[in-house]
This record gives C-alpha cells, sequence and structure tokens, in this order.
C-alpha cells in the first residue's frame, strides 16, 4: 500500500469533531469546557472509550494528562505522539484544541482500518489545562512536565469558586503516576487551527509552523499631579493621560519601523481616579510585542527602556516594570521538513509560518522533537462561538499528519 493513497475518513472526522462539541455546547454553537469540569470529565471519558474502542492502552500522569498508546512492531522503540487539549475558554470554539486530538484519534482509527502495523508506538496525548480558563496560569500541565513549572505552585491555582486545581485533579479520577508522564518521543506533533487569518488571506490550506514567536511584556507607569480641570492652566499642568498619550504614540511609531512581521498590543488601560473633573495624575498601560527574532525583542526592550528619558514624558514620572518575556521556541527542523514533504506529497498548499499565539508543544519541544501544523480560521476566528474552520480543511490537516505518522514508522 502506497503511504500517499491513505487518506482520512472526512465525514467520520467531522461527526466526531462534531460529538465532542456536544460535551460543553453553547446556545450558539460554540463550546465552554473548562479545565476539569463536569463536561471535561465527560469529554475525557468519551475520549477514553474511543480509545479502548481501538485497542489502545489508556493511561494518567500526575498532572491528569491523558495518554492513549497504539502498539508497534517494535515496542522498545519510543512513540510518535499526536496530542493537543480537549479544555476551552468560556464560550469557545469547536476546533481549538480538540481538532489536535481528534486528529490522532482519526490517524489511529485510518491505519487501524488499513491494517497498517506502524512500526512504532503511536500515542494519543490530551494535555490538561492548557487555556488557563479556569486555573491560570495557560499551558499549565505541559509546562509542569517539561520543567518550566513549578508543580506545588500549579496545585495551588484557584478558580472563581476557590477550588484549587489539586482538588479539582483529585477529585477528577484522571490522576496517574508521575511516571507515565510524557518524558521521551521520537516525535510530538500537533494540529491546531491557526487562530489566525493568514492562511484564508492568503488561500493556503496547510501551515507548517516552524516556531512559537517569542515575546515580552512590560507594564508602564506614568505619575503626574491631579489638579481640577476647570481652575488648573494647561501650561501648569502634569496630565498623566496626555504623557500617556504621547508615549503611545511614540511606542508605535518606533516599534511599527522595526519590523513588518512584527506584532504588539496595549491590550490593558488603568487611568486614575478617572473622573471628569480632575486632571489624571496615573495612567497605567501594559505593552506586549511579539516576534520570532530575539534580536528585534531586544530592540523593542531598548525601545521601552528609553521612555523615562524621553522628552515626551511632560515632566511626569515614568516607571516600568517587565511583567514576563519569552524566547523563541524553534521546531525540530527535521519534524518540520517531513511536515512539509507530507503537505507537498498531498498536493495541498501550504506555507512555512510562525506561530503567535502559545501552544502545548512549545513547552514540549524544549525536551522532544517537536512541530506543528495549522489549519485556517474563518476569518481569522477563535476563542468565540464563532470559531470555524471548514472541514475539508480540517481533513487536510489531519491527512498531513498521517501522512507524517507513516513517513516517521516506516524510517
Amino acid at each position: 500500500m502506497e503511504n500517499q493513497k491513505v487518506l482520512v475518513n472526512g465525514e467520520r472526522l467531522r461527526d466526531t469533531l462534531e460529538k465532542f462539541a456536544d460535551f460543553g455546547r453553547t446556545a450558539n454553537n460554540g463550546v465552554t469546557r473548562l479545565a476539569l469540569s463536569e463536561q471535561d470529565l465527560k469529554v475525557r471519558s468519551y475520549f477514553q472509550s474511543c480509545c479502548e474502542n481501538l485497542g489502545m492502552d489508556v493511561f494518567y500522569d500526575d498532572m491528569g494528562n491523558m495518554y492513549a498508546r497504539l502498539a508497534g512492531v517494535n515496542n522498545e522503540k519510543q512513540p510518535i505522539v499526536i496530542g493537543s487539549h480537549l479544555d476551552s475558554v468560556e464560550k469557545g470554539g469547536r476546533f481549538d484544541g480538540v481538532l489536535g486530538v481528534v486528529a490522532g484519534l482519526e490517524v489511529v482509527r485510518t491505519i487501524v482500518e488499513n491494517k497498517v502495523k506502524p512500526q512504532i508506538p503511536i500515542v494519543i496525548a490530551n494535555i490538561t489545562n492548557e487555556e488557563g480558563a479556569r486555573f491560570e496560569p495557560s499551558m499549565m500541565a505541559s509546562g509542569v512536565i517539561s520543567g518550566k513549572f513549578d508543580k506545588t505552585r500549579m496545585l495551588q491555582s484557584t478558580d472563581n469558586h476557590g477550588i484549587t486545581f489539586k482538588e479539582a485533579l483529585e477529585a477528577s479520577g484522571y490522576i496517574g503516576q508521575e511516571a507515565n508522564r510524557l518524558t521521551e518521543a521520537e516525535a510530538f506533533l500537533e494540529l491546531h487551527i491557526e487562530q489566525g487569518p493568514i492562511l484564508e488571506q492568503e488561500s493556503l490550506k496547510i501551515g507548517v509552523v516552524e516556531c512559537v514567536v517569542g515575546m515580552v511584556c512590560y507594564e508602564i507607569e506614568i505619575t503626574g499631579e491631579s489638579d481640577h480641570a476647570g481652575t488648573t492652566p494647561m501650561q501648569m499642568r502634569k496630565d498623566a493621560l496626555f504623557t500617556a498619550n504621547s508615549v503611545i504614540s511614540q511606542l508605535r511609531d518606533r516599534l511599527s519601523r522595526l519590523d513588518e512581521s512584527i506584532v504588539f498590543t496595549i491590550g490593558r488601560v488603568d487611568v486614575s481616579p478617572n473622573i471628569h473633573t480632575v486632571i489624571p495624575n496615573k495612567v497605567v498601560f501594559s505593552l506586549e510585542a511579539r516576534h520570532q527574532d530575539e534580536a528585534i525583542i531586544k530592540q523593542v526592550e531598548e525601545i521601552i527602556q528609553a521612555i523615562p528619558s524621553s522628552p515626551m514624558k511632560e515632566d511626569c514620572d515614568v516607571t516600568l516594570r517587565k511583567l514576563w518575556g519569552r524566547d523563541t521556541v524553534w521546531f525540530d527542523s527535521a519534524i518540520v521538513n517531513i511536515l512539509e514533504q507530507s503537505a507537498k506529497g498531498l498536493g495541498y498548499s501550504y506555507k512555512r509560518m510562525v506561530s503567535g499565539a502559545g501552544h502545548d508543544a512549545q513547552f514540549i519541544a524544549t525536551y522532544i522533537p517537536s512541530a506543528m501544523v495549522f489549519v485556517p480560521s474563518v476569518n481569522g476566528k477563535s476563542h468565540a462561538e464563532d470559531e470555524l474552520t471548514d472541514w475539508d480543511d480540517c481533513a487536510k490537516g489531519v491527512n498531513v499528519l498521517l501522512e507524517s505518522v507513516l513517513r516517521l514508522t516506516a524510517e
């Protein structure tokens, strides 16, 4: 049997995705399935039954990550892992995360029904609490198993009702042994919707993801003086908001000139005292920037750090706080090449691209050869009930994974 003639069942894939969406489906055809919630536990149970029906062994680790293992010819060798997450944000979509898990399910179903015996094991992984919508931070479990996050601190994370992650995990029935963690693999593959407009805009079907871009986030505080809005002459004011406006304009101009692919956002602005008859005495705003080139991120920081000495500050004081940052995570070049060869061999239009959003694969990539595939998001929508990816595009993405798995298991 020629590898490239083995294709997934697109209709079955669609039916499976819709069935998974029933666990937490909202009135507007979205999904609310927060980590370790009742709906998450139900979808986990259904996922496990699907895997066991294929003859797979299912087990969990100490963070509630689920692993379903299909035996290969040589079970002493490390497996190929296909994975993502089943949890969602509040009123999210039917594709974010779950597509990557169901992709693994459909790959195994196709292999089993075509009586293809993989040379090495195949594992489907459901990683716990990727979204961080109930328990912060996002990518919690992949962060713990990759050594990026401290488990003790993560267990203490609480939801809006005061329930800790530890309590929810212990009550879930999906807690296993630390020895079951994903520690080694031949490859980790994650299929995900793009969550952006690029593939659709360029009429492409597949994104072969080379990296998750680095980013930096600062909090900038500007302090002036409050006075009466009607009696204080303009030239005698220390208006923190006018100063903030000048600084933001300057930042926008300077950052925009760094590189055409940089993205930056001022997502939070707090003004005090926020009364229309009082001159603002304090403005605090966030600024985050993302780019794959670490040299560009360094230039971003230099621009931010120059603000306190800028003439634009208008006698106000400026305080900078670096909240956090991350380096660009480059995926394994050999795995990326195989994904590209698979897309090309299947005749799908594609491009190499970067991910501006974070994914479990970026943490797992620090110790396992990993890479990602993107499929288009209609209108770039995600984390919303109207999130949509064409069913045929979903199937194409899974076909790229299937072809890549067949290539990897044949080597």
